[in-house]
């Protein structure tokens, strides 16, 4: 086997619209740049399913999540990228400050890498082990609010905070490892994600809120005064964040370029999911449409030797591309049918796409599909959101074991086609609330309205998003009942 050595950088909650690479000029994002410079860009690069966890399911077994179940473990059946690569000699380790890796529903992830570095302190990740009533929290609040204060009273310095530790703890890694083959290093820092903190030194940077020079889109007129300074001074932070990650990224880069890394390695740059910060009315991710602020990604591919740098491409991609794109660098390979397709041929070449349509959404709300050119947003066709089932063998959910009275009717069976084993069925509840707007349908055109202000719904435009909606789908093995509950039967 010839010698690889591949980078995958997994920034949580990247907007694209805030990088210089994808047309932004009111933020410096130089060291992002400077990776894009040297790698092909993707401009139609989407999720898959999200938040978290579901999304890294999608990116290491190269298969949808959200379809089946929302937030958990990694699954007996699951074929797991590390382990692919390990039966073929290849070594990976991880280097994170996601803390979610560690917690109820996020079982084996990391620890399924040949080594792995965790760095504490991130959201509410509950450390230090402090007990003592000196630290006069507010009994009142919840205990990961309380955890938040914990962590927060400790940062002062950039390397206090668990993303800068992440980055330099990776450029370390590959220090250590200076000379070797045959790797895979997967550098999963937990930011820019909430709760945007960081030392103070950055506060200065974005004074202004980005209001003038980078405007909120498609925001409605009547938001209150106070609404709309939260949601700019969301976006104050954010920017003050980002540009955190991106110092730090940069003494990654610097070591690849010690090493002359750039001639030998494979380096893929995305994020699991975007953020709203106020447009059409809207701030965070998880209740609303999946619109295109959540849903459109970046995606770098750096190729060795630096081949193609700078070129972009337009073909339609997603995250559960990961999977084959590696498998395949690596010069192995798999049996069992995975939803995603290897990128290398279309960062090469310009080949044509490999997908017609994607699919993409949260675990029970609406099932999303663009076919690069238009985007629809297929909502429950009833208020009971049935039916619904969550399929597993790992009881767990978004960070905790299942609870008991969630496996009252549990059954267990052949249920998922793809599977020659029997699955765990329960009836399933959508994680983390649902706004009002995910109960209707939405169609818009990306070429034209990519602030998607033009509802195309009712037009025969429609008409054939809810056939490729459909043939997706199937395609993506979707249960049953999936279309039942979208009123696609």
């Amino acid at each position: 086997m010839s010698a690889h050595k591949a980078i995958v950088i997994l920034a949580d909650t990247v907007c694209r619209r805030f990088l210089s690479t994808y047309g932004n000029t009111a933020i410096a994002t130089p060291n992002l740049q400077r990776l894009a410079d040297r790698s092909v860009v993707f401009d139609n690069h989407w999720i898959g399913s999200a938040p978290c966890m579901p999304a890294r399911r999608d990116m290491l077994t190269g298969r949808y999540n959200f379809l089946e179940r929302g937030w958990g473990g990694l699954e007996p059946y699951d074929i797991f990228l590390p382990h692919v690569l390990a039966q073929a000699g290849i070594y990976s380790h991880i280097e994170t400050d996601h803390y979610h890796y560690f917690q109820g529903g996020g079982e084996f992830y990391a620890t399924s890498f040949s080594t792995w570095q965790s760095y504490r302190g991130q959201e509410y990740d509950p450390m230090p082990a402090r007990i003592r009533e000196e630290d006069n929290l507010d009994p009142t609040r919840t205990w990961n609010l309380d955890a938040q204060d914990r962590n927060r009273s400790r940062f002062v310095n950039d390397l206090d905070f668990p993303t800068p530790q992440t980055l330099k703890g990776a450029a370390e890694w590959l220090r250590l490892n200076e000379g070797a083959d045959n790797y895979l290093l997967w550098v999963e820092p937990f930011d820019p994600h909430a709760p945007m903190d960081y030392p103070d030194a950055y506060d200065g940077i974005h004074t202004g809120a980005l209001r003038e020079d980078f405007p909120i889109s498609c925001l409605p007129e009547d938001v209150p005064p106070q609404r709309l300074e939260f949601f700019y001074e969301s976006r104050r932070k954010y920017a003050n964040l980002l540009q955190m990650f991106d110092k730090w990224l940069g003494e990654l880069l610097d070591e690849i370029d010690r090493q002359n890394g750039w001639q030998d390695t494979l380096v893929i740059f995305t994020t699991d999911h975007g953020l709203m910060f106020g447009e059409h009315g809207q701030m965070g991710k998880n209740a609303c449409h999946n619109w295109n602020e959540i849903a459109h990604i970046p995606l770098f591919v750096h190729l060795p030797g630096d081949v193609h740098a700078g070129e972009r491409r337009t073909q339609l991609t997603q995250n559960i591309d990961l999977f084959p794109t590696l498998v395949e660098y690596f010069g192995t390979s798999v049996s069992h049918a995975i939803h995603g397709k290897s990128l290398l041929d279309i960062a090469r070449d310009r080949a044509a796409a490999k997908h017609d349509s994607a699919i993409f959404g949260w675990y029970g709300k609406t099932v999303n599909v663009t076919d690069g050119e238009h985007v629809y947003f297929r909502g429950p066709a009833s208020r009971d959101n049935c039916p619904l089932y969550h399929y597993f063998l790992m009881p767990t959910e978004y960070h905790h074991r299942m609870k008991p009275d969630r496996l009252k009717d549990a059954e267990l069976g052949h249920f998922l086609p793809h599977l020659d084993i029997p699955v765990l069925r329960v009836p399933g509840i959508p994680e983390f609330g649902i706004h009002d707007e995910i109960y209707s349908n939405r169609c818009f055109n990306l070429r034209d309205d990519h602030r998607q202000s033009h509802d195309l719904c009712g037009t025969p435009v429609e008409e054939q998003m809810v056939k490729t909606l459909v043939d997706a789908m199937r395609q993506a093995d979707s249960p049953t009942e999936q279309f039942q509950r979208l009123g696609l039967v």
